[in-house]
Formats: structure tokens, sequence, C-alpha cells
């Protein structure tokens, strides 16, 4: 048959979390609260982070991109999730799930080049503290995050060319609750396997690089603090915990699923849950709760909070004003 006779699909029906009515109703109440702290939390970090001076540091500008890459992250897929808890049936149309696939590799790409960016930085600070303000200026910082986002991009950008071109001519069914490219791939009316091992490359070239630089930085970086015991150190041990926490939610998952790419397993929606609503939450939890600095900023904004509302209380409580 000559490819100009191909039906072409113009939307895409996905399968959700669950066909429980019930389970339905509970995940859209959950799912909408997590929502809204993924939100809240990471929004938190970055207007403390732009409103407190002392946070002017490539350390603290870069957790505010993590955290906006958080939220994005988060975003793209997961509203239309939420939507679909209460109506049938879930489609979505083709421009629709090649934009969601779009999306979901440039700020997975980006947030996985960041946490590289993060790691090189603390590897500085630690490793060559004389000469980290030389090193780590506001001009290689401001290129660090930038790239990140250009090769989250390209990342992408060199993912979906494998995608658009393929026919999709019947199949339109995805097991899962949005357009996951190794299930959208397989729908192809064509011989996927070049394009299957392309993207396979591609994503391993990508996750495997990153993966090494931020094992070789950790590694380096967790040799030198075990052999200082000063207070700075101590500090410097509690970021670090939090930075490969971070790291370790991240690609986790990641690892798992990409370690059999083009196979549909029940607990891969768990790890793409994991991966897309519940690491966007737990970075702010992380970051606030172990490092002090965040901490002491935001209990400082809280205080101009309340004491800029206390004159205008006093106001309204005393008629005689």
């Amino acid at each position: 048959m000559d490819q100009q006779n191909y039906s072409r699909v113009t939307e895409f029906v996905l399968l959700g979390l669950s066909s429980s009515w019930k389970l339905q109703c509970f995940f859209f109440v959950f799912f909408n609260f997590l929502y809204i702290i993924i939100v809240l939390g990471n929004f938190l970090i970055v207007f403390t982070v732009i409103s407190e001076p002392a946070l002017h540091t490539p350390m603290y500008i870069m957790l505010s991109n993590l955290s906006v890459l958080d939220v994005l992250l988060a975003t793209y897929a997961t509203p239309k999730m939420i939507h679909d808890f209460l109506h049938e049936p879930k489609t979505i149309s083709f421009e629709g799930c090649m934009a969601q696939m779009f999306l979901l590799h440039v700020f997975a790409g980006g947030e996985m080049v960041l946490l590289v960016a993060m790691a090189y930085d603390r590897y500085v600070a630690i490793c060559k503290p004389l000469h980290y303000t030389a090193i780590m200026n506001l001009c290689k910082c401001t290129g660090l995050v930038v790239g990140s986002w250009v090769i989250g991009v390209m990342h992408s950008l060199s993912r979906l060319a494998f995608t658009v071109n393929l026919h999709f001519c019947g199949p339109n069914i995805v097991d899962s609750y949005y357009c996951d490219l190794t299930l959208v791939i397989k729908l192809a009316c064509t011989d996927t396997y070049i394009p299957e091992v392309l993207m396979l490359l591609d994503s391993g070239l990508m996750g495997v690089t990153s993966f090494l630089l931020l094992l070789i930085s950790y590694t380096v970086i967790l040799v030198t603090v075990s052999r200082h015991s000063s207070v700075g150190m101590a500090k410097a041990r509690s970021t670090l915990t939090a930075h490969i926490t971070v790291v370790t939610l991240f690609f986790g998952p990641c690892i798992f699923i990409y370690v059999w790419p083009f196979s549909n397993f029940p607990v891969d929606k768990v790890f793409s849950v994991f991966s897309t609503v519940f690491t966007p939450i737990l970075n702010p939890v992380i970051y606030t709760l172990r490092n002090k600095e965040v901490k002491s900023a935001m209990n400082k904004l809280k205080t101009q909070y309340v004491n800029s509302k206390l004159p205008c209380l006093s106001f309204t409580q005393n008629p005689l004003l």
C-alpha cells in the first residue's frame, strides 16, 4: 500500500492510571492537592531566592531554576491527567500528543543537565574553595543555566524528529496517562526498529553521560569532605546530602524506565508518576529542610510580611485613629 493511502490518526486514546471510577475520583482529589503543593512549594523557593540578596549565588540561582523546571515537568501532563479522571473518553489530539512528548524531554533533559551543573558548582565550592568566586562567576552560572535549557531543547528535538515522520494509520490506544514516546512509537504502521534504536542511543548517551559526570563529581566531593572535619565541611556535607538525594530520586525511575524502554510494565506508570509528580514535591522539601540559608531567608520573609501587616491591624482596631 502506498504511503499516500494511509489514513492519518488525528487523536490518541489514553487509558490513564485506572479504569475504576472510585479510584479515579480519589486520584482527582489526591493529584489536585499534590499539584497545588508542587506549584506553591517550588515558587516559594523561587520567590525566596529572588527576594533575599544573600541567596544571589550560583548554587541558589541554579536551585531556583531547578524549581522552575520541576513545576514545568509537573505541568506538561498532570493538569491533563487530573482533567481526564472525570472525563471519558480520555483523548488527546495528535498535535497535543507531539507537544507533550516534546515538552517532557525538554524539561527532563534540561533538569538532567542542570543537576550536573549543580554538582560542578559543589565540586568547585568544596574542592577549590579559594578559586570559587573566580570560577563560578555570574557569567559562568548564567551559561550553565542557559546551556541546560539549550541541551534540553536539542535533546527533545532529536527524539521528536524520529517520531513526527512516522505514519500512524490505525491503532491509537496509549496505555498511560500521557503520551509516552516509547509507547506512541509502537503504534506506527511502519517498521520502527531503526527509530527505536536511534532513540535508545540518544537517551542512553544523554542519561549515561550525565550520570557518570554526577558520579565522578560526587565521588571526588565525598572523598574531599571525608578528609576534613571543619565546621565548613560539616555544612558542605549537609548540602551535599540534599544534592545526592535529589539526584537519586531523579535518576532512579529514569534508569528503570530506560532499561526496558519499549516494553510496557504496570510499574512503569508508578515510576512515571513518581518522576513527574512526587519528585517535584520532594525537591523543595529536601532543600528547605536541610538548608539553613533557605530556611533563614524564608523566616525573614515571613517576619517581614507579619510586621508589614501589624500597622494595618493596629489602625483598624483603634477607632480613634
